[in-house]
Protein backbone atom coordinates (compact mmCIF):
# COMPACT_ATOMS: atom_id res chain seq x y z
CA UNK A 1 0.00 0.00 0.00
CA UNK A 2 2.82 2.29 0.83
CA UNK A 3 4.79 1.43 -2.03
CA UNK A 4 1.72 2.76 -4.58
CA UNK A 5 1.73 6.16 -2.60
CA UNK A 6 5.19 6.44 -3.34
CA UNK A 7 4.44 5.87 -6.98
CA UNK A 8 1.71 8.32 -6.55
CA UNK A 9 2.88 10.68 -4.58
CA UNK A 10 6.00 10.85 -7.68
CA UNK A 11 2.91 11.00 -10.11
CA UNK A 12 1.31 13.81 -8.72
CA UNK A 13 4.88 16.24 -8.65
CA UNK A 14 5.49 14.79 -12.00
CA UNK A 15 2.66 17.24 -13.36
CA UNK A 16 2.92 20.02 -11.35
CA UNK A 17 5.56 23.29 -12.35
CA UNK A 18 5.28 25.04 -8.75
CA UNK A 19 5.64 23.70 -5.63
CA UNK A 20 2.81 21.33 -3.61
CA UNK A 21 2.61 21.89 0.08
CA UNK A 22 2.23 18.92 2.37
CA UNK A 23 -1.04 19.94 3.58
CA UNK A 24 -2.20 19.54 -0.24
CA UNK A 25 -0.42 16.47 -1.17
CA UNK A 26 -2.15 15.13 2.23
CA UNK A 27 -5.71 16.03 1.08
CA UNK A 28 -5.07 14.47 -1.93
CA UNK A 29 -3.93 11.06 -1.10
CA UNK A 30 -6.39 11.20 2.03
CA UNK A 31 -3.38 11.03 4.56
CA UNK A 32 -2.02 12.77 7.09
CA UNK A 33 1.04 15.40 7.03
CA UNK A 34 2.39 13.55 9.07
CA UNK A 35 2.86 10.72 6.55
CA UNK A 36 3.80 12.86 3.68
CA UNK A 37 6.64 14.33 5.49
CA UNK A 38 7.60 10.50 6.19
CA UNK A 39 7.09 9.71 2.48
CA UNK A 40 8.71 12.52 0.96
CA UNK A 41 12.21 11.74 3.30
CA UNK A 42 11.93 7.95 2.30
CA UNK A 43 11.75 9.08 -1.60
CA UNK A 44 14.23 11.28 -1.04
CA UNK A 45 16.42 8.69 0.86
CA UNK A 46 15.62 6.55 -2.35
CA UNK A 47 17.54 9.78 -4.68
CA UNK A 48 14.21 11.17 -5.78
CA UNK A 49 15.60 14.79 -6.66
CA UNK A 50 12.82 16.40 -4.79
CA UNK A 51 12.94 20.08 -3.50
CA UNK A 52 11.39 20.63 -0.25
CA UNK A 53 11.88 24.23 1.74
CA UNK A 54 9.67 25.22 4.47
CA UNK A 55 6.52 27.03 3.87
CA UNK A 56 6.50 26.53 0.29
CA UNK A 57 6.26 22.90 -0.59
CA UNK A 58 7.47 20.01 -2.55
CA UNK A 59 8.63 20.06 -6.50
CA UNK A 60 10.36 17.69 -8.78
CA UNK A 61 13.31 18.48 -10.39
CA UNK A 62 13.24 18.95 -14.17
CA UNK A 63 14.58 16.51 -16.15
CA UNK A 64 14.11 13.07 -13.79
CA UNK A 65 13.15 10.51 -15.73
CA UNK A 66 10.43 7.92 -13.76
CA UNK A 67 8.99 4.28 -14.48
CA UNK A 68 6.34 3.97 -17.16
CA UNK A 69 3.12 5.26 -15.69
CA UNK A 70 0.46 2.29 -14.56
CA UNK A 71 -2.99 3.37 -15.11
CA UNK A 72 -5.97 2.58 -12.66
CA UNK A 73 -9.43 2.06 -14.88
CA UNK A 74 -10.85 5.63 -13.81
CA UNK A 75 -7.39 6.77 -15.36
CA UNK A 76 -8.23 4.72 -18.53
CA UNK A 77 -11.79 5.76 -18.57
CA UNK A 78 -10.48 9.11 -18.51
CA UNK A 79 -7.82 8.61 -21.22
CA UNK A 80 -10.26 6.98 -24.01
CA UNK A 81 -12.78 9.73 -23.64
CA UNK A 82 -10.56 12.70 -23.74
CA UNK A 83 -8.86 11.13 -27.04
CA UNK A 84 -11.62 10.17 -28.44
CA UNK A 85 -13.46 14.09 -27.77
CA UNK A 86 -10.30 15.38 -29.56
CA UNK A 87 -10.48 13.23 -32.13
CA UNK A 88 -14.07 14.39 -32.21
CA UNK A 89 -13.73 18.01 -32.23
CA UNK A 90 -10.46 18.91 -33.21
CA UNK A 91 -8.66 20.05 -36.54
CA UNK A 92 -7.67 16.87 -38.84
CA UNK A 93 -3.91 16.95 -37.60
CA UNK A 94 -5.38 17.06 -33.40
CA UNK A 95 -7.97 13.97 -34.67
CA UNK A 96 -5.09 12.34 -35.88
CA UNK A 97 -2.22 13.16 -32.85
CA UNK A 98 -5.39 11.94 -30.60
CA UNK A 99 -5.43 8.41 -31.99
CA UNK A 100 -2.11 8.16 -31.92
CA UNK A 101 -1.40 8.78 -28.42
CA UNK A 102 -4.83 6.22 -27.55
CA UNK A 103 -2.67 3.76 -29.74
CA UNK A 104 0.74 4.32 -27.65
CA UNK A 105 -0.89 3.92 -24.57
CA UNK A 106 -2.52 0.81 -25.42
CA UNK A 107 0.71 -0.58 -26.57
CA UNK A 108 2.88 0.97 -23.46
CA UNK A 109 0.25 -0.94 -20.77
CA UNK A 110 0.96 -4.23 -22.42
CA UNK A 111 -1.37 -6.49 -24.58
CA UNK A 112 -4.12 -8.46 -21.98
CA UNK A 113 -4.80 -4.25 -20.50
CA UNK A 114 -3.93 -2.59 -23.97
CA UNK A 115 -6.92 -4.75 -25.28
CA UNK A 116 -9.35 -4.10 -22.80
CA UNK A 117 -8.56 -0.08 -23.45
CA UNK A 118 -8.87 -0.19 -26.85
CA UNK A 119 -12.57 -2.07 -26.73
CA UNK A 120 -13.47 -0.02 -23.62
CA UNK A 121 -17.24 0.68 -24.32
CA UNK A 122 -16.86 4.67 -24.03
CA UNK A 123 -17.15 7.37 -27.38
CA UNK A 124 -17.18 11.13 -27.52
CA UNK A 125 -19.72 12.26 -29.92
CA UNK A 126 -19.44 16.02 -30.91
CA UNK A 127 -22.56 17.91 -32.99
CA UNK A 128 -21.27 18.68 -36.26
CA UNK A 129 -22.82 22.40 -37.30
CA UNK A 130 -21.21 25.43 -39.29
CA UNK A 131 -19.37 26.98 -36.35
CA UNK A 132 -17.38 23.58 -35.79
CA UNK A 133 -16.50 23.13 -39.64
CA UNK A 134 -15.75 26.79 -39.57
CA UNK A 135 -13.54 26.97 -36.48
CA UNK A 136 -11.88 23.46 -37.78
CA UNK A 137 -10.23 25.90 -40.96
CA UNK A 138 -8.32 27.52 -38.48
CA UNK A 139 -7.12 25.39 -35.51
CA UNK A 140 -4.03 23.88 -37.29
CA UNK A 141 -2.45 27.40 -37.72
CA UNK A 142 -3.73 28.84 -34.16
CA UNK A 143 -2.39 25.68 -31.81
CA UNK A 144 1.09 26.06 -34.27
CA UNK A 145 1.15 30.13 -33.30
CA UNK A 146 0.23 28.88 -29.49
CA UNK A 147 3.20 27.15 -29.31
CA UNK A 148 5.42 28.89 -31.10
CA UNK A 149 4.28 32.32 -29.29
CA UNK A 150 3.45 33.85 -33.04
CA UNK A 151 1.91 37.36 -33.16
CA UNK A 152 -1.16 37.46 -35.52
CA UNK A 153 -3.10 39.33 -37.81
CA UNK A 154 -6.55 38.68 -37.83
CA UNK A 155 -9.78 39.91 -39.33
CA UNK A 156 -12.67 39.57 -36.86
CA UNK A 157 -16.62 39.69 -37.93
CA UNK A 158 -18.11 39.92 -34.26
CA UNK A 159 -21.75 39.00 -33.66
CA UNK A 160 -23.31 42.37 -34.71
CA UNK A 161 -21.36 41.59 -38.21
CA UNK A 162 -18.71 44.09 -37.42
CA UNK A 163 -15.48 43.69 -38.94
CA UNK A 164 -11.95 44.86 -37.29
CA UNK A 165 -9.02 44.18 -37.80
CA UNK A 166 -6.71 43.41 -34.96
CA UNK A 167 -3.01 42.40 -34.12
CA UNK A 168 -2.71 39.95 -31.35
CA UNK A 169 -0.99 37.49 -28.91
CA UNK A 170 -2.75 34.27 -29.18
CA UNK A 171 -2.78 33.08 -25.46
CA UNK A 172 -5.20 30.32 -25.15
CA UNK A 173 -7.97 28.55 -26.84
CA UNK A 174 -11.01 26.87 -25.22
CA UNK A 175 -13.02 24.13 -26.77
CA UNK A 176 -16.92 24.90 -25.35
CA UNK A 177 -19.99 22.86 -26.58
CA UNK A 178 -20.75 24.79 -29.58
CA UNK A 179 -17.90 27.29 -30.31
CA UNK A 180 -13.87 27.21 -30.23
CA UNK A 181 -12.76 30.27 -27.88
CA UNK A 182 -9.26 32.13 -28.73
CA UNK A 183 -8.10 34.18 -25.91
CA UNK A 184 -5.73 37.03 -26.74
CA UNK A 185 -3.52 40.15 -25.31
CA UNK A 186 -4.71 42.44 -28.52
CA UNK A 187 -2.15 44.79 -29.10
CA UNK A 188 -4.72 47.56 -30.56
CA UNK A 189 -6.70 47.47 -27.44
CA UNK A 190 -3.68 46.58 -24.88
CA UNK A 191 -6.33 44.66 -23.03
CA UNK A 192 -7.80 40.44 -23.11
CA UNK A 193 -10.28 39.47 -25.60
CA UNK A 194 -11.87 36.57 -26.58
CA UNK A 195 -12.50 36.02 -30.21
CA UNK A 196 -14.74 32.90 -31.66
CA UNK A 197 -13.07 31.37 -33.67
CA UNK A 198 -15.45 30.15 -36.44
CA UNK A 199 -16.14 34.23 -36.29
CA UNK A 200 -12.24 34.81 -37.49
CA UNK A 201 -12.75 35.57 -41.57
CA UNK A 202 -8.42 35.75 -42.00
CA UNK A 203 -5.48 35.25 -40.03
CA UNK A 204 -1.62 36.37 -40.82
CA UNK A 205 1.10 35.39 -39.46
CA UNK A 206 2.65 38.66 -38.35
CA UNK A 207 6.63 37.69 -38.71
CA UNK A 208 7.52 38.57 -35.20
CA UNK A 209 7.55 36.35 -32.17
CA UNK A 210 6.22 37.55 -28.50
CA UNK A 211 7.87 37.20 -25.05
CA UNK A 212 5.96 35.87 -21.95
CA UNK A 213 5.31 39.00 -19.88
CA UNK A 214 3.80 39.37 -16.71
CA UNK A 215 0.26 40.46 -16.97
CA UNK A 216 -0.43 39.86 -20.30
CA UNK A 217 -0.59 35.87 -19.85
CA UNK A 218 -3.17 33.04 -19.81
CA UNK A 219 -2.88 32.53 -16.47
CA UNK A 220 -3.10 36.17 -15.46
CA UNK A 221 -6.35 36.31 -17.81
CA UNK A 222 -7.86 33.25 -15.79
CA UNK A 223 -7.43 35.22 -12.74
CA UNK A 224 -9.77 38.17 -13.94
CA UNK A 225 -12.72 35.20 -14.56
CA UNK A 226 -15.21 35.32 -11.84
Amino acid sequence: MRTLRLFALLDYLRGRTEPVSAEILAQELSVSVRTIYRDMATLQAMGAPIRGEAGIGYQLEKGYFLPPLHFDPDELDALMLGTRLIASRGDDDLAAAARRVSAKISAAIGHDKGENYSRLPLRAVARQSPENDKAAEHLTLLRIALRDKAVLEITYCDLQDKRSQRTVRPLGLTMFDAVWLLTVWCENRSDFRNLRVDRIEVIQLAGRLFRTERGKRFEDYLKTLP
